[in-house]
């Protein structure tokens, strides 16, 4: 029974606790909240923030962990946490503000700033401490970066810690989620949304997601002008982005065709075209008719294949540069790059990581996987070399001293802001400059997995008695009222103003929302209203600015004011 009371309690005559005490404790925190984790309510989980609450229930009992090593451990792991992070977001980073991006950053921008404008007002109006109010922010938004933003930001400030932050955010979490879905619910109605006139609008890809998505149509060319034209020359005709994947002689119902620029077309063939939506209607007003056809039936002579690209000499190199579909038995359609559609134009960039699809014959599609090095060993092997040396930088990069006008002391972006703003970089220059930096993203996502787990546990553990004596007080209430406030004023605002002003598809609006408060269930909530990727890849779209924001504003509030 000693030995199960040691565990638990810590070893008497060891630092901290011991090792078996420390790992065990953690251990059982996060395992706990895994699977609490996994039970959903109506389609809805607080997913990992069940291993914060468990936590929370373990520091009131007194299980606990030695409080210098608790805090090695937290600052740890909010550093893989965010660090990786910043991988993930950067190659999309600055892209993500190009064409209709821009708009659909906007609105997260003019989200990010109604919710600070609004903690501010409960900051002002109530005279609640400003710590207690990032971390109802925080909370509000479901951002644990920003929770640990807050708490680093303070640190640096005072020298000291404050469990209000994380029992702030405890507090407000659920709220978080249950106070965006309450938003959809009240825009829908108050919009008066017709669901299947968006789904339709949604299907098409019409609208702010254009340049991010493709559509793939059959067409049945019956303009007597294309007749014995190439394809080069309805390219030079149109002046758009499309491919001409596969090809139906008129003649003949039994075969297809891979296309190149030099294929002549004739009028009664049918072709397979992959444009975006918004090139869909002048190609097919030059062409033709679209059609349906089950290109299947033409049997295995030509085969469909997604490839990833492996090979660090690929990287920044354009499809034309490479031949990739020089060959009449191999065509290069289009290219997913983190979540999102792209054409493959010649002028095509490729990266490490993106996924290739290729229309050909099985010698030619393996030509061009030897090309790309879609090997799987290659890419199992982690590419540990960036990940190191990007946090030895992120270190650097968090103590150099600044000054804001206001604020006397001098600032540091902390361990927050500075393996962010590394990994960012990294992320997006370093195929620039041959620093290969990708990695899966089963490894990608099990570095910010565990850092995440780590944080949120520590998190608990070191405020659980300070939570539970305001849960059950009546600040606590006020607390989840100002929580509500935080979520749902600036979504329904930011709704508003997306509808009429920018006027953006409903699904894709819903998408947008939930990545402006980094919130992954509400996206699942999005996504299960409609069968189109609109949600998706709207959340997609901005989530790194998003983040990005949440980080930055929540620390600028507490340098302000802290």
């Amino acid at each position: 029974m000693n030995i199960f009371e040691n565990l638990f309690r810590g070893f008497p005559d060891l630092w901290g606790g011991g090792v078996a005490h420390s790992v065990m404790l953690l251990s059982l925190v996060i395992t706990l909240g895994l699977f609490l984790g996994k039970i959903k309510v109506r389609g809805i989980s607080l997913g990992h923030a069940w291993i914060l609450f468990i936590g929370l229930i373990f520091g009131y009992f007194y299980f606990n962990l030695d409080q210098n090593l608790l805090h090695f451990l937290k600052e740890f792991g909010l550093i893989l946490f965010v660090y990786s992070i910043g991988l993930e977001v950067g190659p999309s980073f600055f892209s993500s503000f190009k064409n209709s991006g821009k708009t659909l950053n906007a609105l997260v921008g003019i989200v990010v700033v109604l919710g600070v404008l609004t903690a501010l007002s409960i900051f002002y109006m109530t005279s609640t401490p400003i710590e207690t109010v990032a971390g109802i922010l925080s909370g509000a938004v479901t951002s644990t970066p920003g929770l640990g933003a807050a708490q680093q930001a303070f640190s640096d400030l005072r020298h000291i810690d404050a469990p209000a932050i994380a029992t702030g955010y405890a507090v407000t979490y659920p709220m978080g989620i249950i106070g965006v879905i309450l938003s959809f619910l009240i825009l829908r109605y108050s919009l008066r949304i017709d669901k299947e006139e968006e789904e339709a609008e949604a299907q098409r890809g019409r609208g702010h997601l254009e340049e991010m998505t493709v559509n793939t149509f059959s067409v049945k060319i019956d303009n007597q002008m294309i007749d014995g034209q190439t394809v080069k020359h309805i390219h030079e005709l149109l002046k758009r982005d499309f491919i001409i994947s596969r090809i139906c002689r008129a003649d003949s119902e039994e075969q297809q065709q891979v296309v190149n620029g030099q294929t002549v077309l004739n009028q009664g063939d049918t072709v397979l075209i992959v444009a975006r939506p918004g090139d869909q209607d002048p190609i097919c007003a030059l062409l033709g008719t679209v059609v349906e056809i089950d290109w299947a039936k033409f049997g295995n002579d030509l085969v469909s294949r997604q490839l990833l690209i492996t090979r660090s000499s690929v990287q920044d190199k354009t499809i034309g540069q490479l031949n990739l579909g020089s060959s009449r038995e191999v065509n290069i359609t289009s290219i997913n790059r983190s979540g999102v559609d792209l054409v493959a134009t010649p002028d095509l960039k490729l990266q490490m990581g993106d996924t290739v699809n290729v229309v050909g014959t099985e010698l030619g599609v393996s030509h061009v996987e030897k090309k790309l090095g879609a090997s799987v060993k290659r890419m199992s092997d982690p590419n540990l070399i960036p990940i190191f040396l990007g946090l030895v930088l992120g270190c650097i990069v968090a103590n150099i001293p600044f000054m804001l006008p206001g604020i006397s002391e001098n600032l540091r972006l902390g361990l927050t802001g500075g393996p962010l703003v590394v990994a960012i970089l990294i992320g997006y220059f370093g195929p620039k400059y041959n620093l290969v930096n990708y990695n899966t993203l089963s490894s990608n996502l099990m570095l910010r997995e565990l850092g995440l787990y780590i944080f949120l546990a520590c998190i608990g553990l070191g405020t659980g008695r300070e939570f539970m004596n305001t849960i059950v007080s009546e600040s606590g209430l006020l607390w989840i009222g100002y929580g509500l406030a935080i979520t749902m004023i600036p979504i329904i605002l930011g709704g508003l103003i997306g509808r009429f002003v920018f006027h953006i598809n409903f699904f894709t609006l819903m998408g947008v929302l939930a990545g402006a408060n980094t919130n992954p269930s509400a996206l699942a909530y999005a996504n299960d209203m409609t069968q189109s990727d609109s949600p998706a890849v709207g959340y997609s779209s901005v989530y790194p600015f998003a983040m990005f924001l949440r980080i930055v504003t929540i620390q600028i509030m507490i340098f302000a004011l802290g």
